[in-house]
Order: structure tokens, then C-alpha cells, then sequence
């Protein structure tokens, strides 16, 4: 895997290292959680964005 450019969130804290972070790689996006950095999740920007969008909705169902 190339050299990426991990970002956090500005909402994340370093205090207990629990950040998810984002990277943009060629061909899409990759997330990992930065207390498990070996394990990366690859995506595209359309779903990514529509989690985020209901995340920020609150349409997730938190019960599970």
C-alpha cells in the first residue's frame, strides 16, 4: 500500500487513541480505527458519504 495521508477527526482527542481516520489512496478511501492501524477498510467517496450523511441524520439504528 502506498504511503497515506491518515487525517482524524477534530473531534477525536489523542487521550485514549479510539480515533477512526481517513486516508485517500488512488483508487478510493480507506478508514481504519487508530488503535488497530494494520486493519484498513477500503471504500468509495458515494457510500462513504452517504454514511456520513446518516450518521448525521441520526437514521441509524443505535439499539444493535
Amino acid at each position: 500500500m502506498p504511503d497515506l495521508k491518515w487525517r482524524k477527526s477534530s473531534f477525536s482527542t489523542d487521550v485514549h487513541q479510539n480515533c477512526v481516520e481517513l486516508a485517500a489512496a488512488p483508487d478510493g478511501i480507506r478508514i481504519r480505527e487508530s488503535d488497530e492501524p494494520d486493519t484498513v477498510l477500503r471504500t468509495n467517496p458515494a457510500p462513504l458519504g452517504a454514511l456520513i450523511r446518516s450518521v448525521k441524520a441520526g437514521r441509524l439504528d443505535h439499539t444493535l
